[in-house]
């Protein structure tokens, strides 16, 4: 096992922080650990992690099961235009795990057609999943991949992610997918390091509703993203009584909402200065460039911004780019790194970047091989498509994903018995602004004497970065906030049934407009096995919704329950 492999067997279970861009100083690649206690390592640059480094460990096995589905759904609410209704749905899938000498994979993915049979719900089309892998094409050489569909609030005028029973107003489908090579070699007590990373992101335009262009920040449309980084090091012990890493990265993402930019260049160097056995002093300095610019939009004679069929501000091609963000300087921070055991981590970091103090820490404790407590504190500046794609490089192949038992819809949050990676604050509103992200996440997971239990909570912090002379500017420098709580819960009752709950909270304050949105609810379903492959599921939830959003004031619990049928070939 590598030192890379070591120290991300502690950090892993603090995956919940958005991996590269929040994990502002990734990882080591070193030497083997002794067998007593983890070494003090040498910190490399921001840099992506990726799954082929943390998943190792795996029993050799090839699971892949498809699967189709019948159910039938009732549901009502409380509000003044509530009423029951019921609607069909037909849905086709795939859970899949593969753990072989050279590639790991997970894959668990939907497609769901609903069909209704009143003319306040529309017939639509569904897909819904996560996938992660690896493949090793040679030794220290790997792939990357992972991808992610969901369905998502568009701003605050849309649904809580969670609440997607029916067909939810101003959601829509989010697409996002990224893949490259790792490399990680060592040679003559030096590692050398490095990463390519290709994204893109998507969010359809259905269910975009004109009535919200112009108002606070424009609607997401999709994001090509492309980052490198390299890194040269050793660990302390070696030719110096320090560890030391230089290196750099260079990250690009161009966006369709406002024909967007977003470009990062940096170079630092890092070292690790050993106190004790188990606890070292760490710091870096460097230089980093960002600058971010968007266009303006097509304009009436009077100046007001002109929206096109599809409910988008339709860009201005030929307008000059507007400059919405700028740091161009030195950048450090100093810290503590702490290793008292194998299972225990904990590294904190105070510094300079993004033209103010930053904070950011992690702290992850293995209680055994099934259960893991992470703690995160990132701070980083981003963009929609960028934070996906990182985000979804930090979910292992091993990952577990809970799916709401009434929509099929894939769980906010993917765990492993290592920890887990959540995209709540992503998914909160796909807004076309850069911004800051701030905030802090814990997660614990466990699977235990029959119960597989996931429990995360977490806090982010969104300061928007738009133009000042841009059909943005009312919201530059404006934050919205996010505060989440979700709990998985499944077990196996005996060898032909089994149950799973869902428990969530979601608060979401998007800042500009007031349109405060908050929702609670939980649900829970039975499967149990009928013959050979068919299993039938009941299932029950409950949801409280309450928003602001603009002119309209909305409170609702809606009751929901499903039958259904699924087929497992």
């Amino acid at each position: 096992m590598t030192v890379r492999k070591w120290l991300l067997a502690g950090l892993s279970v603090t995956a919940l922080t958005a991996p590269a861009a929040a994990q502002d100083h990734g990882a080591s690649y070193d030497a083997p650990p002794p067998q007593e206690a983890p070494p003090l390592l040498p910190q490399d640059v921001p840099g992506e992690v990726p799954p082929a480094a943390r998943a190792g460990g795996s029993a050799v096995r090839t699971d892949i099961q498809p699967y189709v589905e019948l159910n039938q759904v009732v549901f009502t609410g409380t509000g003044a235009d509530s009423d029951v209704v019921t609607y069909t749905t037909v849905a086709a899938g795939v859970e899949a795990r593969i753990s072989q000498r050279r590639v790991e994979a997970g894959i668990s993915a939907r497609y769901e057609r609903l069909i209704t049979y009143d003319d306040n719900t529309a017939d639509s089309d569904y897909l819904t999943g996560l996938a992660a892998g690896s493949v090793q094409l040679a030794r220290g050489l790997s792939v990357d991949a992972g991808a992610l569909a969901a369905r998502s609030r568009i701003n605050a005028g849309g649904a809580a992610p969670s609440n997607l029973v029916g067909n939810p107003a101003n959601t829509s489908q989010i697409y996002s997918v990224y893949a490259g090579p790792t490399l990680g070699i060592q040679t003559g007590g030096v590692t050398i390091g490095a990463a390519y990373r290709a994204g893109y992101t998507k969010v359809e335009d259905e269910g975009i509703d004109p009535a919200f262009a112009g108002v606070g920040a424009v609607p997401f449309d999709e994001n090509t993203s492309h980052s490198v980084t390299a890194s040269v090091g050793q660990q302390p012990g070696g030719y110096l009584p320090v560890g030391w890493s230089v290196g750099g990265g260079y990250e690009r993402a161009d966006g369709g909402a406002l024909d967007n930019r977003f470009e990062d260049y940096y170079g630092r160097v890092d070292l690790t200065v050993p106190v004790s056995p188990t606890l070292a002093a760490v710091g870096g300095a460097g230089y980093e460039r960002i600058r971010i610019s968007e266009r303006d939009v097509v304009r009436a004679a009077d100046g007001t911004p002109i929206t096109g069929d599809d409910g988008r501000l339709v860009v201005d091609k030929s307008s000059p780019r507007l400059l919405a963000y700028e740091q161009d300087g030195f950048i450090w921070d100093v810290g503590v790194m702490w290793r008292p055991s194998r299972r225990t981590s904990l590294e904190a970091r105070f510094g300079q970047r993004y033209g103010s103090e930053i904070l950011t820490g992690s702290f992850s404790w293995q209680l055994d091989d099934r259960s893991a407590v992470g703690i995160a504190v990132y701070d980083t500046v981003t963009n929609y498509g960028s934070l996906l794609r990182n985000r979804l490089g930090g979910l292992t192949p091993d990952f577990q994903a809970y799916s709401n038992p009434l929509t099929g819809d894939i769980g906010s949050c993917g765990f492993t018995s290592k920890g887990g990676i959540c995209f709540d604050d992503v998914l909160q509103s796909a807004d076309g602004a850069a911004f800051r992200s701030r905030g802090v996440t814990a997660s614990y997971s466990t699977d235990m004497s029959g119960w597989k239990t996931g429990i995360a909570l977490g806090y982010n912090r969104r300061t928007f970065l738009t133009a000042n002379d841009g059909v943005q500017a009312q919201i530059d420098g404006i934050s919205d906030q996010n505060y989440f709580a979700n709990v998985f819960v499944a077990r196996d009752l005996d060898e032909l049934s089994s149950v799973t709950a869902n428990l969530y909270a979601n608060y979401y304050d998007p800042g500009y407009v007031g349109g405060e949105v908050f929702a609670v609810g939980a649900n829970a379903g039975y499967n149990r096995s009928l013959w050979r492959g068919l299993d039938a599921t009941a299932a029950l939830g409950v949801d409280y919704f309450d928003t602001n959003d603009f002119s309209l004031n909305n409170e609702d619990v809606t009751a929901s329950a499903l039958l259904g049928l699924r087929y497992s070939f």
